[in-house]
């Protein structure tokens, strides 16, 4: 039996912890979270002290790890036809894996209970990454979906569900991205584009226009550096 595996594999999980290191994308959306949910928590804290503890010699939350694609959980939910209630579910960073959009927003929305919350988080529509992914769709959209806020909106708007939205302002310095020489700008542009080696994988003229698009569209410049434009949308749809 074939072992399952998650979306970041080898290279991929190399420049995404490379990515981590150099930004503040989990700071910034731990903050958003605390901010935007702190009287979620207190609801949620309310309900575990109602929960007897008596199994246990510390607070713990037994769980599973479980890797599995979006459309097969659905599925084998769908099958069993019981389907568990939750007070809250995340979607951080993940929706660009699936494919419907909004049946899948309808799905995992079915699941909250009442007074329950489903917390998606994903790139902004004016944000760096949605201007370089939008204008190269043919030469860089592979295995991940182009989703963007204005597109995670417009579905919850179709469906009829309540949300609020928050920005999580994110940026990055991509500085080194335009010194050809440099083994750390290689290595954001390797992030950036998904490709193993940006130098290898497209034509001088497409380098050319990525590079241009990533300083002038893509990013601003500050204090001498070149910051890239990461914000997110945090999106807290109501049950």
């Amino acid at each position: 039996m074939d072992t399952l595996k998650t979306c970041y594999e080898n290279e991929t999980v190399e420049g995404l912890q490379f990515y981590l290191e150099h930004t503040n994308e989990h700071s910034a959306i731990l903050q958003c979270v605390q901010d935007v949910l702190t009287g979620e928590f207190q609801r949620f804290k309310k309900r575990v002290q109602h929960c007897s503890l008596s199994n246990y010699t510390k607070f713990t939350i037994p769980f599973t790890w479980h890797i599995m694609k979006s459309e097969d959980y659905m599925k084998q939910v769908q099958a069993k036809g019981n389907m568990k209630k939750f007070d809250f579910i995340h979607m951080i960073q993940m929706i660009y894996y699936v494919d419907n959009l909004t049946n899948t927003i309808k799905f995992y929305h079915s699941l909250l209970k009442d007074n329950g919350r489903l917390m998606i988080i994903v790139e902004m529509s004016n944000s760096g990454w949605t201007t370089l992914w939008n204008t190269y769709k043919e030469e860089l959209v592979d295995n991940v979906k182009d989703y963007n806020s204005e597109m995670v909106t417009a579905s919850l708007k179709s469906l009829g569900l309540k949300y609020e939205e928050h920005v999580i302002t994110n940026s990055f310095d991509i500085t080194e991205c335009f010194n050809p020489s440099s083994q750390t700008g290689k290595r954001v542009l390797n992030f950036l584009t998904e490709r193993e080696n940006f130098y290898e994988s497209f034509t001088p003229d497409i380098r050319a226009d990525m590079l241009d698009l990533l300083r002038n569209k893509c990013s601003i410049e500050k204090d001498g550096k070149i910051v890239f434009n990461s914000n997110l949308s945090c999106l807290l749809v109501h049950a």
